[in-house]
């Protein structure tokens, strides 16, 4: 008998809602939304089933703050958390939402322990190694949006400034989901022709910078919010590659145990291959001297905010 599918959205803010939009819109599952404001999910909920006509889905999405809703979800989507503000570093977002996090970590292996983890509140490493931590789950089951979304935002700001079709461009991003990540303009074609051939080393080391800064720069144009759209849309992306085994390669952050040199027990973004098990294969990518470097200082800087957290939560 099939099985439909069960994807369970933790947190029914921007990037929660989109999730759950664009699951349904894909017709991959069937979605609880829950939060811990009682009517705020149903009411997502139910505007979201009532698009169902137009937007041609007919999954159901279910929105409650009632937790044991998510037992034998297939992935479950963590989202809850403060957004960042102007001015606000992923870092400053610790001390807010560690806790968050560690509680709905707390809710997981009491009723779901099984299901697949996807993290995208922010610091989004950081909440990836402690949702793991907390769970003793097997680490391929447990993954950071990161690098997908990091990736999607590099990929951009190329098609833009060469006015090509983003269809076009395969670009790879690794590290943390923050200052020290690690766009690699030599991982990065268009239609499979190196980047080098298209933009002098100036207008890659831009677009680098500018990738950099991408999470940072629409906080500051929206204010009071931070990005949701991009981020929603790479979680799909990898919900789609797990739910239908498509094993497509995506950075995404999970916990090293040295298959990158010098990173040990700390998560950050790498490539992967996605399928129904969760991580499938970390693909180990031969980087320079200066790459390593630079990946291995964001490993570190991540490894201190680890601990801080760990202290935080007397984990």
């Amino acid at each position: 008998m099939f099985k439909i599918p069960k994807v369970s959205i933790i947190g029914a803010g921007n990037v929660g809602e989109h999730i759950a939009l664009l699951t349904a819109k894909k017709n991959l599952a069937n979605i609880i939304l829950i939060d811990i404001l009682q009517d705020l999910p149903k009411g997502k909920a139910l505007d979201l089933n009532q698009s169902s006509i137009y937007e041609n889905f007919s999954f159901k999405i279910i929105g409650s703050s009632d937790y044991e809703l998510i037992k034998d979800s297939d992935i479950i989507v963590i989202t809850a958390g403060m957004a960042r503000k102007p001015g606000m570093s992923r870092e400053d977002l610790l001390k807010y939402n560690a806790e968050i996090v560690y509680n709905i970590s707390q809710n997981i292996k009491k009723i779901s322990p099984n299901s697949i983890i996807i993290v995208v509140t922010n610091p989004v490493d950081v909440m990836t190694y402690i949702v793991l931590k907390i769970l003793k789950a097997d680490r391929f089951k447990v993954i950071g949006e990161s690098g997908a979304l990091d990736s999607a935002r590099f990929a951009y700001f190329i098609s833009e400034k060469l006015n090509l079709s983003i269809e076009n461009i395969q670009a790879m991003v690794l590290g943390g989901h923050g200052d020290t990540m690690l766009p690699l303009p030599r991982y990065t074609t268009i239609s499979g022709i190196p980047l080098n051939q298209f933009l002098s080393e100036n207008e890659i080391k831009e677009i680098v910078q500018r990738t950099i800064d991408g999470g940072a720069e629409i906080v500051k144009l929206l204010k009071n919010s931070s990005a949701y759209y991009a981020p929603a849309s790479s979680t799909v992306k990898m919900i789609e590659s797990i739910l239908l085994d498509k094993k497509l390669i995506l950075p995404c952050s999970l916990k090293i145990e040295n298959e990158y040199e010098n990173i040990n027990d700390v998560c950050i973004g790498v490539p992967v291959i996605l399928g129904k098990n969760g991580v499938e294969k970390i693909i180990k990518l031969n980087l320079t001297e200066e790459e390593n470097r630079v990946l291995q200082k964001s490993a570190e800087e991540y490894k201190k905010q680890i601990e801080i957290a760990i202290k935080l939560l007397n984990l």
